[in-house]
């Protein structure tokens, strides 16, 4: 299954992105519209539209997601200030791109989330 999604174009170098960190299962880069200082998406190279579709024999990925995202902050010295990580799902959930990923975002106090608009 081919993955053409802008994700699997960046995947691909179809696209430019800012890449920060990438091995064999994943890539993340830059966020183009960030929400906080710092906003780094981590993808995994395997195409999965959302997290619904994520099989059980998939679910080490999730984990490979949060501690890349872990060792990132760590690596980048903003791990003990504090980090925020989210993954959403489907349109209510603010997913806007259909391959799972996961926000890594820090850089300044990130105040409370989860009330609807």
């Amino acid at each position: 299954m081919t993955d053409t999604t802008i994700f699997g174009k960046i995947i691909r170098r179809e696209l430019p992105a800012d890449i920060v960190y990438e091995d064999d299962e994943l890539i993340a880069f830059n966020d183009i519209a960030p929400q906080a200082p710092v906003h780094v998406l981590f993808v995994p190279k395997t195409p999965i539209a959302t997290l619904n579709d994520l099989q059980p024999d998939q679910a080490a990925i999730v984990g490979k997601l949060a501690h890349a995202a872990a060792a990132y902050a760590q690596r980048k010295g903003f791990a003990e200030d504090g980090y925020r990580i989210v993954m959403n799902c489907n349109g209510h959930g603010g997913q806007t791109v259909f391959q799972l990923h996961l926000h890594l975002l820090a850089g300044a106090p990130l105040g409370r989330f989860g009330t609807p608009r």
